[in-house]
């Protein structure tokens, strides 16, 4: 009988022993994120050019809301609308149109980047476009001018019809996101130097998302503006406050650098990640998702170009390649 509490205690150590296993395994690793996703994101269109009805466009709502922003607008009803076939949506592709696009923000005013923003407007709800002033003022002066489409800017030749409000970003300064949860911050990109695109860096609560408007890689285009990019995000990548980058990579390696006309290749791509890991350290990328955005649709450009990132991706980066009408999330 003597040797029945030693059991008992035995038997209880062991038990608390296996619980704290189970909590333990239940827990995130110390350091890395939560299982919980911070945004969700309706690829409205994916392609670099060529397919008319799948260009550029990102919808991001703070995860739980239908609350977003258009990040770039190359096709806005044909994304809608297979969102809606593949139940992304409960509404029709007009009232998603009307009512949860609650602003855009545009990288630059390339037409396979605002085709859908401008044949849409008619239909569309009044609601602000955010953009660096250069993008803007050619959105007013050259779309909306009652030559090229009627003027649904708030500025330039009159009527202004105003359903569009143009609310110019400061670069590195935070703006929020009118009638969302969201704000923004801009950051200027070299696309065929001189002329400029964006990258946007969106803030739900302690999580952020950046997302890349065409850009050429520094070694090319002879400037640093990747890296000043890279230097503002290092902290959030370390933190794993970045949930997703979203990058372009619209030829494959073989393009030659005087035919990129301010676009990454594969290689290119990687390079801009490694100077990326050498800011937050490699560790720091594993696991990153990364969205590829802009592939041109040329026939065999697409599998090259997935093959090649693939067997450059030393970093163990999540490659992660957006169709159009499928929810993402992060």
């Amino acid at each position: 009988m003597a040797a029945f509490p030693f059991m008992l205690k035995h038997a209880l150590f062991l038990r608390c022993l296996v619980i704290g296993w189970a909590l333990a395994a239940a827990l995130p690793t110390l350091g890395q994120p939560t299982a919980r996703p911070a945004f969700t994101v309706v690829p409205l269109g994916v392609k670099g050019g060529l397919a008319e009805g799948n260009l550029s466009a990102y919808l991001v709502a703070a995860a739980g809301t239908t609350d977003f922003v258009c990040l770039d607008a190359g096709s806005l009803r044909s994304g809608l609308e297979k969102a809606v076939a593949n139940h992304v949506f409960s509404v029709s592709a007009d009232e998603a149109l009307q009512h949860y696009i609650k602003a855009y923000c545009i990288s630059h005013p390339h037409l396979d980047h605002v085709a859908g923003l401008l044949l849409n407007a008619p239909d569309d709800a009044a609601k602000p476009i955010y953009g660096l002033p250069a993008c803007l003022a050619t959105l007013q002066q050259d779309y909306f001018n009652w030559q090229a489409w009627p003027n649904f800017g708030d500025g330039g030749r009159a009527p202004a019809l105003r359903k569009y409000q143009l609310r110019e970003l400061v670069p590195g300064q935070e703006t929020p996101i009118e009638n969302t949860p969201l704000s923004v911050q801009a950051y200027a990109l070299s696309h065929a130097n001189p002329y400029e695109s964006t990258a946007f860096l969106v803030r739900s609560h302690d999580s952020y998302l950046l997302y890349l408007g065409d850009t050429g890689a520094d070694s090319i285009e002879k400037t640093d503006r990747l890296h000043q990019l890279w230097l503002a995000v290092q902290p959030l990548v370390q933190a794993h406050q970045l949930k997703a980058i979203f990058l372009e990579a619209s030829y494959p390696n073989a393009q030659p650098e005087t035919q990129l006309f301010g676009h990454l290749t594969p290689k290119l791509l990687m390079q801009e990640m490694a100077a990326l890991a050498q800011l937050a350290g490699a560790a720091s990328l594993h696991g990153l998702p990364i969205v590829i955005t802009h592939l041109k649709p040329t026939p065999g450009n697409e599998a090259l170009i997935k093959k090649q990132l693939a067997e450059a991706n030393v970093w163990q980066l999540k490659l992660v390649f957006p169709e159009q009408g499928r929810t993402l999330q992060f």
